[in-house]
């Protein structure tokens, strides 16, 4: 069994003061609708674990019935860090999960086709992540003001989400960072805590997410074109 857990608790702090930039209505329903709809329409996926700030609860059960979700779900409530969302969506598979498919609840345009390679690299390797080569020209900065070096981009990729993992090899890598009380915002960082290879799968489609009020008309564009 392969489950979707996406992740919905942010609290979405670079929005504005007081809003929960999941629910902002774009291209005719709410962010999170748009996400929830990509898995729930993947063929690959067979349940989906909704991560969610406490209090939420009956606002996602109401997205289920108005737009007719047909894959089963639960919920769990969302952690205090990322990492910590991800462990009680891990905590909520239902017995027998195989592979869990860690999406972001803000991340509303991945294509079907990226969600089912991602979900077969991991049933290979143990760990797989959606991610683009880095096209700009990258420096780095010591002091956040000048240039300190040049970094070479072809070894460079901007890492996305899903990330895919069978699901010991993430409770596993997980349990590693927080037995030795990391913080991370990157599912797969965990994996290098215990040697996991990640097998990166290429995304040539936009894949963007949700972080500023002025990505909210790039998202509808995309959105609209599809």
């Amino acid at each position: 069994m392969v489950c979707a857990i996406i992740v919905a608790a942010g609290q979405g702090t670079r929005m504005g003061p007081g809003m929960d930039k999941l629910f902002l209505e774009v291209a005719g329903r709410p962010l999170v609708a748009h996400t929830w709809q990509r898995f729930d329409s993947a063929a690959c996926i067979d349940e989906i674990v909704l991560v969610v700030r406490d209090g939420l609860q009956s606002a996602f059960q109401e997205l289920a019935a108005t737009y007719r979700f047909q894959k089963p779900f639960r919920m769990a409530k969302g952690g205090k860090e990322r990492q910590d969302s991800v462990w009680n969506g891990l905590e909520t598979l239902s017995a027998g999960t195989e592979l869990a498919a860690i999406h972001d609840g803000a991340r509303q345009c991945t294509p079907d086709s990226l969600i089912t390679a991602t979900v077969q690299s991991a049933r290979q390797t143990g760990a797989a992540v959606a991610a683009q080569r880095v096209t700009d020209t990258i420096k780095e900065s010591d002091n956040g003001a000048f240039v300190s070096r040049h970094l070479d981009r072809s070894r460079l990729w901007a890492v996305q989400t899903p990330q895919c993992f069978r699901v010991e090899v993430i409770r596993k890598a997980l349990s590693a960072a927080r037995k030795n009380g990391l913080v991370l915002t990157d599912d797969t960082a965990a994996c290098e805590l215990i040697g996991q290879p990640v097998k990166l799968v290429e995304s040539f489609a936009p894949n963007p997410k949700i972080t500023v009020p002025a990505d909210l008309a790039y998202m509808e564009t995309l959105l609209k074109g599809h």
